[in-house]
Formats: structure tokens, sequence, C-alpha cells
């Protein structure tokens, strides 16, 4: 009677199990970079969903990246505006949206100020969307009236203001944004006393300001910037660790003897969580690819911005690390959404 060694019968077993695990791997790979492939289908939209109202900041940086990001996947970008409670309905609204990377959110500094002003947040930016890449900073100024201050500079300024506790005031686009914080942020460091006067968004407080309906305002270069230009506004300094070079004249905060007064407004994009790793990779590379391009350099010097050379696992942390920044500002301030 003839009889098998073990060995020899478990060889082939192996090979064959080895062979079934090789062909499964092959098959997942494929079908990873398949639906790489197919994202996005044909004929299905892709929509940005941005918690601010038409024609804002957000609007001005995130509808040109719709286009260009369009182009580059051949596909249709809707941006739908989601608006209210200072871009928190926005943010639960996208929270809770499939992560089939068919939706994607549009956000900004506010979503890094939101979690010391609103309480009861029913999301978490830092946990429920994954960091895709920031699109644009653009540093805050601090603009004055023409005539409203003896000399224009920012060390006479502080010098008066010190001088007269609570006889100027500073107008902001509401409680509880950037340029309000802004304005608290510099009391804080300056050791002044000026009045808060919120606005309902960027258009009427700059109004006001150019009017002479109030004194001062610490806004972004993006809104500010044209009546700079046109001399209804005198620029004091800029927010910035340096000059920003399409404004080469203005001196920074720091050259005024504000050594730490840096602050700027950012805009971004995130996935929701959960959205396929291969969509999310694709996405990141097709938003790098947009702001390399020629039209949107333009379009984002002409706002005052810069691009911050940041990896997506950078601006997970430069989200954090804004998140503790501004709660420190909110609790040193007691600043309110009264």
């Amino acid at each position: 009677m003839l009889h098998s060694r073990p060995g020899r019968m478990a060889a082939p077993r192996r090979i064959r199990a080895a062979g079934a695990a090789i062909l499964a791997l092959t098959l997942g790979v494929f079908s990873s970079l398949a639906a790489a492939q197919a994202w996005p289908a044909p004929g299905k939209a892709i929509t940005l969903i941005n918690p601010f109202p038409p024609g804002g900041a957000v609007d001005a940086f995130g509808r040109p990246l719709a286009r260009q990001l369009g182009m580059q996947l051949g596909a249709s970008m809707v941006v739908d505006n989601r608006s209210g409670a200072g871009g928190t309905v926005g943010a639960a609204i996208a929270a809770k949206m499939p992560a089939d990377g068919y939706t994607w959110f549009l956000g900004a500094v506010h979503h890094a100020i939101a979690p010391s002003m609103y309480p009861h947040l029913s999301y978490d930016i830092t946990r429920d969307f994954e960091p895709v890449a920031l699109l644009a900073s653009v540093p805050h100024v601090i603009v004055v009236h023409p005539k409203r201050f003896p000399k224009n500079d920012l060390k006479s300024i502080i010098e008066l203001i010190r001088k007269n506790p609570g006889r100027y005031n500073y107008a902001s686009t509401g409680n509880g944004t950037s340029q309000h914080l802004a304005g608290e942020m510099f009391k804080m460091q300056t050791g002044t006393f000026i009045t808060h006067i919120p606005y309902r968004g960027t258009g009427p407080a700059l109004q006001d300001l150019v009017a002479g309906q109030v004194d001062m305002m610490f806004d972004t270069l993006a809104g500010a910037g044209p009546y700079i230009k046109s001399g209804q506004l005198v620029a004091v300094a800029v927010a910035t660790e340096k000059r920003v070079d399409s404004y080469p004249d203005i001196p920074t905060a720091i050259e005024a003897g504000l050594p730490n007064y840096v602050a700027s407004a950012w805009y971004a994009i995130w996935a929701i969580k959960g959205t396929p790793r291969d969509i999310y990779d694709r996405m990141t590379q097709e938003v790098q690819k947009a702001l390399q391009s020629k039209d949107l350099q333009e379009r984002w010097a002409s706002l005052g911005s810069t691009v911050p050379v940041m990896t997506r696992e950078q601006f997970g942390t430069y989200v954090k690390d804004e998140v503790n920044r501004w709660r420190s500002v909110v609790k040193a301030s007691n600043a309110k959404l009264d």
C-alpha cells in the first residue's frame, strides 16, 4: 500500500491559499482604483455647502474654486448656501450628509471660534469632518476714518485711546466674528478700552466707518482693501508677521510695537467624516492643483490673500490650534453673543 506524505499534500494547499489571497488583494486594489476612477459619476453633481449667505467672503473663494474643480473633474459643482447662526447651521447640515464624496464643506475661521461662542453645537469641526485644505488666509488690518484721529499711526492712536477710555469705538461684522475678536485681542494687548459696535455683515460696518459714524475697524484686507485704495479709509497696520506683498506700504502691528498681534480670516474645505479614502485623496490632490492655477492665484492676490503651504494633516492640527487660541481670547475678553 502506498502512503502519501502529509507535507506533500499541504504544499499545494498552501499554494492555493496564497494564490487566493493574492487574487483577493489584487481584486481589492482594482476595486479601489475602479471606485476612484468612477468618481465623480457622469451627470452627478458635487455639492459644496457654504454655511454663509451668497456674496460673502466664503463665496468669494468658494465659487471660483468650484468652477476650477468642475473643469478639472469634468463635473458639475454646486455651491449650496445654508446660512445661519454664524455658519453653524450649515456646518450642522453638512455633518449629517452622506459621506459618499458628493458633499463637501466650505468653512472659515468662524468655525474655529464657534465652539467657544455656541456651547451646544450639534457637531464638532475636528471630529465630524476630515480636513482637505486651507484655501486662503486673509490678514486683518486696522483701519480708521481719515479724520477721527489727529495722527493716523498706530502708536499715536494707542496712546490717545489709553488717555480717553470709552471715548472711541470700533465696528465689527457681528458678535463672535473674527473682526469682533480681533478688536478684543487688540484691547487686551494694548490695555485699552474701546466700545464694540456690532453690525450685520461687512458692508454695513464699512459704510458707517466711511461715513464717520464709527471710529475704527479690525476688518480683513479682502473687505477693507477697496476703501484703503480709494483713500476713504486709512490702514494703520496689518496683523501679520511681515508686510503683505499687495499692500507693501502698510506697516505690521509688530513694527508698531505689538509683538503678538497676528490675526487672519481663513477659508477652507473639509470632507464629511467617513468619505471613502480614495475619493478623499483624489479631492485633496485636485484642490491642491486648483490652488496652483493661474486664475485662482490672481483672484486670491486681488483679495489680499495668500495660500499657506500645508499638508491636510498640518491643516487639521492648525484648526485644533485655532480653536484653542480663539477660546482663550473669548474667555479673556468675556465676549458674548448679545
